[in-house]
């Protein structure tokens, strides 16, 4: 996954813990909510990387299928996000949550053609990226900031472990429908999200300052963009991350018989990294560990260079998937500058640059996949990862020099 004095330092060590939070009932729903919704888009990306590999047979659109609609959350962070601060947050979530569920359902028209389920795509990443700003300017609220990294870790560590599970279930109901059913079952879960928020979610609408709108989201990212620190700072939580995302998107076209052990196991290193990282590290471990879990994320893939047997690139992807906990400290950071009537829009614009760069690097990936092949382009993308990340080596300097929005 992914912005005018200093806000507090984190707090040195987390006292909330998960169980803690589930007990609120409205965390518990946005929690129930994003669960859901993130199944439902995985057994979505499996189903139409699947149509569009068995028709094209060409890794460039396969990975681009998968990942695809993580282009269309850059329009929404440049031109609506600002929405995700408005007066009824709770009822824009639950209007973006039913535009989503049109959406999935309509992947699962059979015989639509390539050109329509694209297009469906660019128009469901546009709304999910509305809806992430939306949700997390909630979480914002409903957890206090002592506890923000935790909400985060836990959702971070559903999301890999509903992946896990997705990806696996996807590859068997694969054995038994076709993917125009697996569609069928992703807008049964998208549905059960929507009912779920609707019923457990309030209102909230203490950030409004401006209407929001076309200026208003131009103003805040204006003054988002506008300190080199947090540029650095949302450069290192969206470019690595991205690339390696393109490396996964290569894992179809790599080896489509053990494609879904790889995405499973890259979820599992993920779900283990956060679990690690936002539950049992303090802030400050965190922020020390930063740079360390960013070349975790990108070494492990230079494996591939040497076509390594299943099981050892299985694993090296499982190690991989550890160094996205990373984004955990750099978002610490990113909502400890931000003033909270914006924060719903920048970590909107956060989540959203993070997804858009996930597009990005699953097309760089795929094209230069094209002319060298999926193994030797998976290593490739990991270099230059790793070079950036290096490269940026000294973003905490100049974070530290950071004023809020």
């Amino acid at each position: 996954m992914p912005s005018p004095t200093s806000a507090p330092s984190a707090p040195a060590s987390t006292t909330t813990g998960y169980r803690e939070l589930l007990r609120d009932s409205e965390f518990a729903g946005l929690y129930a909510g994003f669960t859901l919704t993130v199944a439902a888009t995985t057994l979505s990306g499996f189903a139409l990387g699947t149509i569009v590999n068995q028709q094209t047979h060409s890794p460039f659109l396969t990975a681009v299928s998968m990942y695809g609609a993580t282009f269309a959350a850059v329009l929404g962070a440049l031109t609506l996000m600002s929405v995700a601060d408005g007066k009824r947050p709770r009822r824009t979530l639950v209007a973006l949550q039913c535009l989503s569920l049109a959406g999935v359902a309509a992947q699962a028209i059979p015989g639509l053609p390539l050109a329509v389920r694209f297009a469906l795509l660019l128009v469901l990443g546009f709304f999910q990226s509305l809806g992430t700003g939306t949700r997390m300017g909630l979480l914002a609220e409903v957890v206090p900031d002592s506890a923000y990294a935790t909400a985060r870790s836990l959702m971070n560590i559903t999301a890999g472990g509903t992946a896990i599970l997705g990806y696996a279930t996807g590859a068997v109901l694969l054995r038994f429908l076709t993917p125009h059913g697996v569609f069928v079952v992703a807008a049964v879960l998208t549905a059960l999200a929507l009912a779920i928020v609707a019923a457990t979610v309030r209102e909230h609408s203490i950030r409004l300052t401006r209407r929001p709108g076309f200026r208003q989201t131009w103003t805040t990212n204006a003054a988002l963009f506008a300190d080199p620190g947090r540029r650095l700072l949302l450069l290192n939580l969206w470019v690595p991350n991205g690339l390696i995302v393109g490396c996964e998107a290569l894992f179809i076209s790599y080896d489509p018989g053990h494609a879904g052990t790889f995405l499973a196991a890259g979820s599992a290193g993920m779900l283990l990294g956060d679990l690690t990282v936002g539950r049992l590290l303090t802030a400050d471990r965190r922020r020390r560990c930063t740079f360390a879990l960013r070349l975790l994320l990108a070494v492990p893939y230079l494996l591939f260079a040497l076509h390594p047997p299943v099981v050892l690139a299985a694993v090296a992807v499982f190690a991989a998937g550890i160094g996205f906990a990373a984004t955990l400290p750099l978002q610490e950071r990113l909502l400890e500058l931000t003033p909270d009537p914006v924060r719903g829009q920048v970590q909107g614009v956060e989540s959203a640059g993070r997804m858009t760069w996930q597009g990005i690097g699953a097309a760089i990936a795929g094209g230069i996949a094209q002319y060298l092949g999926p193994g030797t382009t998976i290593t490739v993308v990991a270099a230059v990862s790793v070079a950036i990340t290096v490269a940026s080596a000294n973003g905490g300097t100049r974070q530290a020099k950071s004023q809020r929005v």
